[in-house]
């Protein structure tokens, strides 16, 4: 057997860290970070920082909230802390990674789902401590408001939709069937099922912020991806758009989020400013037209479509070959099959499809943008 690098025997030197008077260890031998010694921020003293600092309005957080299976409050983490940590160590927020956003499996250079939920959260973060509303609320409800989408982006829906009586909307999918065993708070939940404008109205100022805060992101990031890719150029952005939010994501990011902070704190609604509010209206009518609606993008909706819903066919005639986890819950047999193609992500539909349907590789949908 070979004898370890240098660099491994390194790295299995810092196993126990490094001893120090009193039975505690440091990460580093020597270290210049200090704090003052106190009593532990736990859950209460948080609680009770959120009711003497967030504005009137806010959500604050209680015990162990309000949940459809009650539970016993974390002594350490909030309701709404113990909520975003649960989405962010779920099986639904990782598969976002090989997910659809706007280019069906994407490179390196484009964003996925994953990369749009924390966008979203920054966003959100961003309106949500600006305003004094709970940061932590909606950084739960940003980082999980995409977690019921399907592979191959908006497509999905459709391609469901057939399945399904009810139709299949990301949204309530996604907090009601692929969030549901994580036991969420209702504030949170009510957040992730009404995010799109399409929606009614969330219960909460939080839900609300979200609901400004995935549009901006995804209408500036969008954009810059398209740019990118050489879809469209910056010359092309209407001018009444670039007159006031600017050419480039950043700006555009900046000019919006102060925008929804300024006009709320001054009417105390969770509202954009009317010249921002026409210019993101003018940026998501460009996006639609000529990003979303091209005819590549058509073409790769088409084939999406066509593909998840063979596969859905396919497992509902071979249910030996969906997981027992889907099989086993109460619902019938084709929500438990749309569960189970909805959860996968792009690469595996389409490997499925190539292995089980018998397509060609040539004929599935792939990225159709330039540069990459």
């Amino acid at each position: 057997m070979a004898e370890p690098s240098y660099r491994s025997r390194a790295w299995a030197q810092t196993m126990s860290g490094h001893a120090v008077d009193g039975g505690v260890v440091r990460s580093h031998a020597a270290t210049r970070s200090r704090l003052q010694p106190g009593p532990v921020v736990d859950r209460r003293a948080r609680e009770e920082r959120e009711a003497a600092t967030l504005r009137p309005g806010a959500a604050l957080a209680h015990g162990a909230g309000t949940r459809a299976v009650a539970e016993r409050p974390d002594p350490q983490r909030t309701c709404f802390e113990r909520d975003r940590d649960r989405i962010v160590h779920s099986t639904a927020f990782r598969r976002l990674a090989g997910k659809t956003q706007v280019v069906v499996q994407p490179t390196d250079h484009q964003r996925t789902r994953l990369t749009h939920a924390l966008e979203v959260a920054q966003v959100a973060r961003s309106i949500a401590a600006g305003i004094g509303a709970n940061v932590t609320l909606a950084d739960a409800m940003a980082l999980g408001h995409d977690c019921g989408h399907g592979p191959g982006g908006h497509a999905s829906e459709e391609a469901f939709d057939t399945f399904l009586p009810e139709g299949f909307d990301h949204a309530t999918w996604g907090a009601d069937v692929a969030l549901t065993s994580l036991n969420l708070c209702a504030e949170t939940l009510d957040g992730i099922r009404n995010h799109s404008w399409s929606r009614p109205a969330p219960m909460t100022v939080e839900g609300e912020v979200v609901s400004f805060a995935d549009r901006i992101a995804y209408c500036a990031h969008d954009l810059e991806d398209a740019q990118r890719a050489g879809i469209v150029t910056t010359g092309q952005i209407p001018r009444s758009v670039r007159e006031v939010v600017g050419d480039d994501r950043r700006t555009q990011l900046a000019t919006f989020i102060r925008s929804v902070i300024g006009a709320t704190c001054a009417t105390g609604e969770v509202v954009m400013g009317a010249d921002a509010a026409r210019a993101l209206a003018g940026l998501r009518e460009f996006n639609y037209e000529r990003i979303y609606t091209r005819p590549e993008s058509q073409a790769q909706s088409e084939a999406v479509i066509s593909v998840l819903r063979g596969l859905v066919s396919y497992y509902l005639e071979h249910l030996e070959l969906v997981p027992q986890e889907f099989l086993s819950s109460g619902a019938d047999r084709v929500h438990q099959v749309v569960a189970y193609v909805a959860g996968m992500t792009d690469q595996f539909a389409f490997s499925c499809a190539e292995e089980l349907l018998g397509w060609d590789r040539a004929r599935l949908p792939r990225w159709l943008g330039r540069g990459f």
